[in-house]
């Protein structure tokens, strides 16, 4: 009787210390995507212009509406992988709102783009990976040819923001710094009342009318002491 309830007292204490649950999303079956994630401004997946087949999401060409997920983040990792048409433009937005027109005027945004065929690829400040239109990536040869998928990692935690592109840190600010907000005040978000005012919000993809296709999404909730940060930071298989 003592060894029994001793090893049910050892059990019971583990129990107690052992770690939490994970709090990962995994959205990589079509059925998964479509219940995550939702038109902007919009109720239901908006199909005929979003399109999923084995798990790979992709915009229809010609035809704008963002989605948004179901649900809000604040302090979270989002990785992804994502490819583009030759010439196609795109970008995942966080900590985006309803209460404006478009999902760029409240969250900033992960630039996705094709850099060697599509304007915004002259600028840093507007290529891939990049804080769009504020804070260029610090590697510009990351990306895979065009038509290959990119591994994409962003990582938001307590107003510390990094931006991973294959594998490799290439933007890192904090949200309400000074600096960042002097760099506002000189874009056209500057007169966007509610361009990043909070960080929890939808997490947004993009249509730009443009062929993007995205894959292998997941979300995972980040509670303080997690080290997010630090793990993927090499390049995925």
């Amino acid at each position: 009787m003592r060894v029994a309830i001793a090893a049910f007292f050892c059990f019971s204490v583990g129990s107690l210390h052992a770690a939490p649950a994970s709090t990962d999303e995994t959205f990589d079956t079509c059925e998964s995507i479509r219940a995550a994630f939702r038109a902007f401004h919009g109720d239901a997946f908006p199909e005929g212009k979003w399109a999923c087949t084995d798990g790979v999401l992709s915009s229809v060409p010609g035809k704008r509406v963002d989605l948004i997920t179901r649900a809000e983040y604040e302090d979270f990792e989002l990785e992804l992988e994502w490819k583009v048409a030759h010439g196609a433009n795109s970008g995942v937005m966080y900590g985006v709102t309803e209460a404006g027109t478009d999902t760029f005027w409240s969250g900033p945004e992960m630039q996705i783009n094709d850099d060697p065929h599509h304007p915004d690829g002259l600028q840093p400040k507007t290529s891939a990976g990049g804080l769009y239109d504020l804070i260029g990536p610090t590697r510009r040869d990351l990306l895979k040819p065009t038509g290959e998928f990119n591994h994409a990692r962003i990582v938001s935690r307590d107003g510390h923001i990094e931006h991973w592109l294959n594998g490799v840190k290439v933007v890192d600010y904090e949200w309400n710094s000074a600096a960042l907000r002097a760099l506002i005040k000189e874009t056209k978000f500057a007169t966007a009342p509610l361009f990043m005012r909070s960080r929890k919000g939808h997490i947004a993809l993009q249509s730009e009318g443009d062929e993007v296709w995205f894959r292998h999404i997941r979300i995972r909730r980040l509670a303080t002491g997690d080290t997010a940060s630090a793990a993927s930071s090499t390049t995925p298989p």
